[in-house]
C-alpha cells in the first residue's frame, strides 16, 4: 500500500480508456413516455405549450422538450415549468446549465441555493436562485433528473455522467426548470408554490424517463 502512488498513473491511464471506448459504445435512450402527458393542470393553473425556436433547439441539443407556461383564470402567467431530455450526451449536445446560461441572457444572481424537497419518503436537493433582469425579477428551481438520480450538484451530475458512459455507454438525462416571476404582489409565497410543482414534476419525469438499470 505504501507504492500506491506508483500505480495512481496506469489508474488514470485505464479510466481514460474507459471513457474513450465508452464513446463508441454509447447508447441513445429513448424515453418511455411522452412528455406531452406531464401535467398540464398543477396547484389550480393551467399550463399552455410553448415553442421553442429550431435556432434554439439546435443550439440547446436536446432530443425532446415540453415548455408550459401555466396561467390562472384571468390568463395572467403565473409561471413556466420546462423539462429538456437528452436520448445522450455527446460533444456539443449535453444539458447547459442554467447558472451558465441565465447570465448570458441578462439575468444577474442575487441570491444562490440548494433547498430540499421531499417527494414521499425520499428527499432531493434542487437548485434554488433569484434573479433580476433590470426592474425583472424571479424565482427558479431546477435539477438533473436520470438513470434513476435527481442531483442539483453540476460537479456531481459531471462525474456520474462520465462514470455511467463508462461503465453502461448511457448518458441520458432531463434539465427540469421552475420560473416564477416575482414582484407583482400575485405570487405570495412564491418558495412554496415551487416546492409544490417540484414535488409534482420530480415522480412524473421518473415515470417517463428510461428505467435505471
Amino acid at each position: 500500500m505504501r507504492n500506491w502512488h506508483r500505480w495512481a498513473p496506469a489508474g488514470c491511464f485505464s479510466f481514460g480508456c474507459l471513457l474513450l471506448l465508452s464513446v463508441q459504445r454509447q447508447v441513445a435512450m429513448p424515453l418511455r413516455g411522452d412528455l406531452d402527458s406531464l401535467p398540464r393542470e398543477i396547484a389550480g393553473f393551467t399550463g399552455y405549450d410553448q415553442v421553442i425556436s429550431d435556432d434554439e433547439q439546435a443550439v440547446a441539443g436536446m432530443s425532446h422538450y415540453s415548455l408550459r407556461t401555466f396561467v390562472d383564470a384571468d390568463t395572467v402567467p403565473a409561471f413556466s415549468v420546462y423539462v429538456g431530455y437528452y436520448e445522450q450526451q455527446t460533444q456539443g449536445r449535453t444539458i447547459h446549465s442554467p447558472r451558465n446560461c441565465l447570465p448570458g441572457a441578462g439575468w444577474e444572481a442575487l441570491a444562490s441555493s440548494r433547498e430540499p424537497v421531499v417527494v414521499g419518503n425520499d428527499t432531493a436537493l434542487v437548485n434554488r436562485y433569484e434573479l433580476a433582469n433590470k426592474d425583472v425579477r424571479a424565482l427558479v428551481y431546477y435539477w438533473y433528473q436520470g438513470r434513476g438520480r435527481v442531483a442539483s450538484s453540476e460537479y456531481a451530475v459531471k462525474w456520474d455522467l462520465l462514470r455511467d458512459a463508462a461503465l453502461t455507454g448511457r448518458t441520458e438525462e432531463a434539465l427540469v426548470r421552475i420560473v416564477i416571476p416575482l414582484g407583482d404582489g400575485r405570487i405570495t409565497q412564491p418558495d412554496s408554490l415551487a416546492q409544490q410543482i417540484a414535488r409534482i414534476m420530480m415522480p412524473q419525469v421518473a415515470a417517463i424517463l428510461p428505467a435505471a438499470e
